[in-house]
């Protein structure tokens, strides 16, 4: 026994510190990458301005991000790099009680200005993705392309609070004319079906 806890205590560090490093949530590190490429200048002097030096508090959301702001993050390298080019929601795996998944996701995942949860919802985790009329891009990831309508919460994971501004934001962007959908246009080849139709 004492040579198993000689010889397997190193190789079992070194395996937790390789699931530990493969774990981490990227999403945390994008809001990061996303400070020190874009807005750095930024965020130092409005910490110089109000005198606030806590910004790495990264369950904290209290601060509010202008769409603008979510929009110019949407177009970055830190984005790509974290999403890969997948919507925000593809990655997202809901952690539940039991082995059949509750039928509803929870009211809300910030209480109080402060992330509640281990495991929040795509958008509350990244305090970057601010659900607006104007952020045509982020919404149109929460849209069906087959019918053109919202995909469910029990599909994207989202609070039950964000998935209720996800409908308003899209529905103002619908009647503002910033969304628009067209059923997709389906050439169908009728050589297959009929023998005697030539293309």
């Amino acid at each position: 026994m004492s040579l198993f806890r000689a010889v397997g205590s190193p190789i079992l560090s070194a395996y937790r510190q390789v699931i530990q490093t493969n774990n981490i949530r990227t999403f945390f590190l994008s809001s990061s990458r996303f400070i020190s490429e874009e807005a750095k200048g930024e965020e130092q002097a409005a910490d110089q301005s109000t005198g606030e030096g806590n910004v790495d508090d990264r369950k904290d959301r209290t601060r509010i991000i202008p769409v603008e702001t979510s929009i110019r993050y949407l177009a970055s390298e830190a984005y790509q790099q974290t999403y890969q080019g997948e919507p925000v929601w593809k990655n997202y795996r809901r952690n539940h009680k039991g082995i059949y998944p509750p039928k509803k996701t929870r009211k809300t995942c910030i209480r109080q200005g402060k992330i509640s949860t281990g495991n929040p919802c795509p958008i509350c985790r990244d305090e970057y993705l601010v659900l607006d009329h104007r952020n045509e891009n982020l919404i149109k990831q929460f849209i069906s392309p087959q019918s053109g309508k919202v995909l469910s919460y029990q599909i994207t994971g989202l609070c039950q609070k964000k998935h209720l501004e996800l409908l308003v934001a899209v529905e103002r962007a619908m009647d503002y004319g910033l969304i628009t959908f067209d059923v997709p246009f389906r050439n169908y080849d009728y050589s297959e079906y009929y023998a005697d139709q030539k293309p």
